[in-house]
């Protein structure tokens, strides 16, 4: 090209393409869907470390309970594991609603048989059938990702951590609140039913959710995936006319070692160390809330737990829902990614400087609530990275017909990442008290290298987030 006269010295640059509205009523429907899962997960943290301790597993060792909290919090996540990945490739083939009926279903009779269960081994029984038959979260990523495009991405995936953080504020409350009724309404549970099963209500509301939601998807939720879904919707995706033809593609078979590339690979390896360290401090917080204080806990009853995680999850909510497309508009996806891994460190460090204070002044007060509320605002911010991630992760797949087979892996990675993360942090978290490895914080020094490591994974993050539908 030769410069002349008239040649610009700087180019223009192109135009900012403008948002796709986003279909909401699709969405607001996903998104009722998506928040009976953190409720019904989220409930039993309150109770589970007095349900453990109740089972008499510990023979009346506070220290242990740490032990077996983990591998009950963690079994729902092995089996999720194990199935999440031909969820998701099933539903590239039959289309994402018949899954989701399966997996809301599942959710509903296990949560019914955990409020039943009076044995540590029908607990596990029925973690695991939760597990097994759940494959929701990756195939509702995947739907997200059919709704949207790259102007909208953010908006939406924005979203998933907003309602999470709401189930994390109802679900903790209801667990809390109604674990043991015939304890704080003795007139209206006074049935030895109760007596028997004191930790059912909570479970049996969460049930009530999971049926509410599945009835609301068959009815109102349509079907996404292209070559399943009615002429109508897809009309309202792609644009175009309902008098026009839209073309169908066949859905060809893609070997999954050839969706194994630098790609796709480095955001789901963020993924999984995200999970990995977010599961893990949910849950050595309900851990080291219900702690003694002569072992370096605060003591919390479960009641004050439940209020607290209730807490944390409506600041949450509210954070995201306000402030993180705009955040990701003005930073990019990775610079803000890698601002927001950072600040787990500072999260682990309040936990020790929390025992610290207890010691120091013999009991809970107001510099303990001080420490939780800041405590409370790093993790509100370290929140945000899951809908980066999720950005990224639903932008490389290079089609449509191979996005349930990527968010599956996706998840997969993250069942794993959560399987382990409990048991983990939780035992690290008793052996750490047990034996006073490094004053009691071992796990939480661990944790804080690990977060380390995702800094490290993010900088391998792509710059900018790839336009698929282009």
């Amino acid at each position: 090209m030769i410069a002349s006269e008239t040649t610009p010295l700087v180019h223009a640059e192109a135009p900012k393409k403008p948002k796709t509205p986003l279909p909401k009523r699709q969405i607001a429907i996903l998104m009722t869907l998506q928040l009976a899962e953190p409720i019904a997960s989220t409930s039993i943290f309150p109770y589970i470390n007095q349900l453990i301790r109740e089972l008499g597993i510990t023979g009346g060792d506070d220290a242990a309970v740490g032990y077996y909290a983990g591998i009950i919090e963690s079994l729902f996540f092995v089996a999720q594991a194990l199935t999440v990945l031909r969820w998701s490739k099933l539903s590239d083939r039959i289309g994402r609603k018949p899954v989701l009926v399966i997996g809301l279903s599942g959710s509903c009779i296990s949560i019914l048989c955990f409020g039943l269960s009076t044995t540590f081994w029908s607990l596990v029984i029925s973690r695991c059938m939760c597990g097994f038959l759940n494959g929701n979260m990756g195939v509702m990523k995947t739907m997200m990702g059919e709704l949207t495009d790259s102007t909208n991405m953010a908006q939406a995936f924005a979203l998933f951590p907003i309602v999470w953080c709401i189930g994390g504020f109802v679900g903790p409350l209801m667990g809390g609140t109604l674990a043991r009724p015939q304890d704080h309404w003795p007139v209206l549970f006074s049935n030895p039913f109760w007596g028997k099963y004191p930790y059912f209500l909570p479970c049996a509301v969460a049930a009530c959710l999971f049926g509410l939601a599945l009835f609301v998807m068959s009815i109102f939720l349509e079907e996404t995936l292209s070559t399943k879904r009615r002429p109508k919707l897809t009309s309202i995706i792609l644009g175009v006319s309902s008098g026009e033809s839209v073309p169908q593609r066949s859905v060809a078979y893609t070997p999954l070692q050839s969706l194994l590339t630098p790609t796709v690979v480095i955001p789901i390896a963020n993924y999984a160390m995200l999970a990995f360290l977010d599961v893990s401090f949910r849950a050595l917080l309900p851990l080291f809330l219900s702690t003694p204080t002569y072992l370096g806990g605060l003591g919390f009853a479960p009641s004050s737990i439940g209020s607290w995680l209730a807490l944390f999850g409506i600041v949450d909510g509210a954070f995201q829902a306000l402030f993180f497309a705009k955040v990701v508009d003005r930073l990019g996806p990775k610079r803000l990614f890698c601002m927001l891994v950072s600040c787990y460190a500072l999260v682990m460090v309040m936990f020790p400087i929390m025992s610290w204070l207890v010691s120091a002044r013999e009991g809970v007060d107001h510099a303990i609530t001080f420490a939780l509320l800041c405590q409370l605002v790093l993790i509100v911010v370290w929140d945000m990275a899951f809908g980066t991630v999720f950005m990224f992760i639903t932008a490389s797949a290079p089609t449509n017909t191979v996005l349930g087979a990527i968010n599956g892996l996706g998840q997969t990675s993250a069942s794993m990442a959560r399987a382990f993360g409990p048991a983990l942090a939780t035992s690290l978290f008793a052996a750490s008290k047990e034996h006073n490895l490094l004053g009691g914080n071992a796990v939480f020094v661990v944790l804080l290298v690990l977060a380390g490591t995702l800094r490290w994974l993010g900088s391998w993050l792509p710059d900018e987030i790839q336009n698929r539908d282009e």
